[in-house]
């Protein structure tokens, strides 16, 4: 399995970006994907999440209404649209996948079976 992750780069505050991630050696319909971030020295925070069925999303507090998560099952790709970013904002960006994840479990990336190898987001203020 592999998470292709892209569109990170540098962006000033209040600007927007779309990141990628391009899922290949799994069956996609039926995975739950998620995007976490983790900013220099700290942990793995939540960012978004949809579910395979019905594409039920959640968000971290930090980014609703800012941030959309969404999927496109035939290009096995999942989306994060970024608006209005803020330089807190900044860290790296990973995605994740998993084939049998609950709602509680779905907010912790230790939970899911794979994650990509991320990229760098950096809002300037």
């Amino acid at each position: 399995v592999q998470l292709q992750a892209s569109g990170g780069g540098l962006v000033q505050a209040g600007g927007s970006l779309r990141l990628s991630c391009e899922a290949s050696g799994l069956t996609f319909s039926s995975a739950t994907m998620a995007w976490f971030r983790q900013a220099p020295g700290k942990e793995h925070e939540f960012v978004a999440r949809i579910f395979r069925s019905g594409g039920v999303t959640a968000y971290g507090d930090s980014v609703k209404g800012r941030f959309t998560i969404s999927r496109d099952t035939a290009k096995k790709t999942v989306y994060l649209q970024m608006n209005s970013l803020k330089p807190e904002d900044t860290a790296v960006y990973f995605c994740a996948a998993g084939s049998r994840i609950i709602l509680s479990a779905s907010y912790q990336i230790s939970n899911y079976d794979y994650k990509g190898q991320g990229t760098l987001v950096t809002v300037s203020s």
